[in-house]
């Protein structure tokens, strides 16, 4: 069995704790490794370490800083299979979509290696007689990210390159049901050239998350997850006097008018509602067709789509190149999902499609829940106000955009939200009107590219900062403004 190790100061080390975890394979059962659950020692450790290598480090050009980030894209882009195949059997979503993870991953590292340009301050000369003013955009100190199981190779991206090249050093706590990717991406790191304690990897459960947010020499956390815990975070950030950036849960729409293209909506919808299992901060969960008609079309079609999904585990030869439906990441997650589309039920949704119960030939050990389709879905159900997190979609009818826009608005969640038309005058109502942080039209899953900032609204996002592009520089770095002014010698 496979152990584990935390990467502090540069080595590979093990954790001082006596307790671990089985990382589990979602899709067959089967235990791919033990993660131990670090200790405030080995937090003091990391922490120590980072904090030695900040002078340091800060003071490098920044040219010079972003060096290693160049390597590391080209490691990352070289070892994208071994990567994505590690992405499937620890977190269970298909090849492609495990590719696709890794594509991002690299977009950011090659965004990141732009500092040079991103971090550039602002000068303004004469604000007076003989006297300038400056703004420049200096490092701050030691930054953790806390991630979460379902992008386990992107979301610490999100945060890393952009925290070192700006001039920080960097934690990160990456998830215990999904540890093994951030140990063969370390691994890359390793090779790149950073000092000792520029970047470390911290294994552990919310113990130790609690600890990072509350630990004193940490000067920010960058936390990606629910809800319910980004709001815990950023509290517990905020008593202990830290910057913080907290994403939490989502129930994205997808609105589809009565001037959509259906053939190649449903086909995007179901890429959007499926893709992963479902278990995607950006996966489109609740559909709000405009019309009687519109509405007729998307259930038919859609459940029909739907129905010849392929669920099934993902590295297994004959779904290695397809969109399949894997596992959702663990027993537990499996029995939340079916509890809710129960509720569903019990509350008077219909049920299109039922995906419990389903069983994949020969890996009796996984995880599976196949689509499932929920119609006759009102506002405020609880399958319309929760996040499910599984491959279970809500369909609803509305008279107009007006009152779709209403619906999504009155949501706790404002990640993302689409519209399928081509209709220009919708277009734009729905992107000025509509209270998301990420819109898309006629795209089914609105996610920006690397240099565009990701994040939501409302109960979405506990900051004021999102992530990824040049926007997360402000996060990582604060304003030094300077007045000066120099005597006739």
């Amino acid at each position: 069995m496979k152990t584990l190790f935390n990467y502090i100061n540069g080595k590979w080390i093990p954790s001082e704790t006596s307790r671990f975890l089985d990382v589990e394979n979602p899709g067959t059962g089967d235990v791919l490794a033990q993660v131990p659950m670090s200790t405030d020692v080995d937090l003091t450790l990391a922490v120590d370490a980072a904090r030695a290598a900040y002078d340091d480090w800060s003071r490098t050009p920044v040219s010079q800083r972003v060096q290693p980030l160049f390597r590391l894209a080209t490691l990352l882009r070289d070892n994208a299979e071994a990567i994505a195949r590690q992405i499937s059997a620890e977190m269970g979503k298909s090849l492609p979509d495990a590719h696709a993870e890794v594509k991002r991953t690299v977009e950011n590292c090659e965004v990141a290696c732009g500092m040079p340009n991103m971090i550039q301050g602002d000068i303004l000369p004469g604000v007076a007689e003989g006297i300038d003013g400056e703004v420049l955009s200096m490092p701050i100190g030691l930054f953790a990210a806390i991630v979460p199981f379902n992008f386990p190779s992107m979301v610490p991206f999100w945060f890393l390159p952009y925290a070192v090249a700006s001039g920080n050093t960097f934690l990160l706590k990456c998830s215990e049901q999904t540890p093994i990717t951030s140990q063969v991406q370390f691994d890359l790191i390793d090779r790149c050239g950073f000092p000792p304690g520029v970047v470390n990897l911290l294994n552990g459960d919310k113990s130790i998350a609690s600890a990072i947010c509350a630990h004193p020499e940490i000067d920010g956390v960058s936390f990606v997850g629910s809800s319910a815990v980004a709001k815990l975070v950023s509290e517990a950030c905020a008593k202990s006097g830290k910057r913080c950036q907290a994403f939490g849960s989502a129930k994205n729409y997808l609105v589809v008018m009565p001037d959509a293209k259906m053939e190649p909506t449903v086909r995007n919808m179901l890429t959007s509602c499926l893709g992963c299992a479902g278990q995607r901060c950006m996966a489109a969960s609740a559909i709000a067709c405009i019309g009687d008609d519109v509405h007729d079309d998307v259930v038919e079609q859609l459940t029909e789509a739907a129905r010849q999904t392929a669920v099934g585990y993902p590295l297994d030869p004959q779904h290695v190149n397809d969109d399949v439906v894997g596992p959702v990441i663990s027993e537990r997650a499996r029995q939340r999902i079916e509890s809710l589309i129960g509720i569903g039920v019990d509350e008077g949704a219909k049920l299109l499609l039922d995906g419990r119960g389903v069983q994949v030939d020969g890996h009796a050990g996984g995880h599976y829940v196949g689509p499932t389709l929920l119609g006759d879905v009102r506002p405020g159900m609880t399958v319309e106000r929760t996040e499910i997190f599984g491959p279970v979609v809500v369909i609803m009818k509305f008279n107009s955009l007006d009152e779709a826009i209403e619906a999504i608005n009155g949501h706790d969640y404002g990640n993302g939200a689409s519209i399928y038309t081509q209709n220009g005058y919708w277009a734009r109502k729905f992107k000025l009107e509509t209270q998301a942080g990420m819109i898309g039209v006629n795209v089914g899953i609105p996610a920006p590219v690397a240099p565009l900032p990701f994040g939501g609204t409302k109960s979405s996002l506990y900051a004021d900062v999102k992530a990824q592009s040049r926007e997360v520089v402000n996060f990582f770095t604060e304003k030094k403004v300077i007045t000066q002014r120099f005597f006739d010698e």
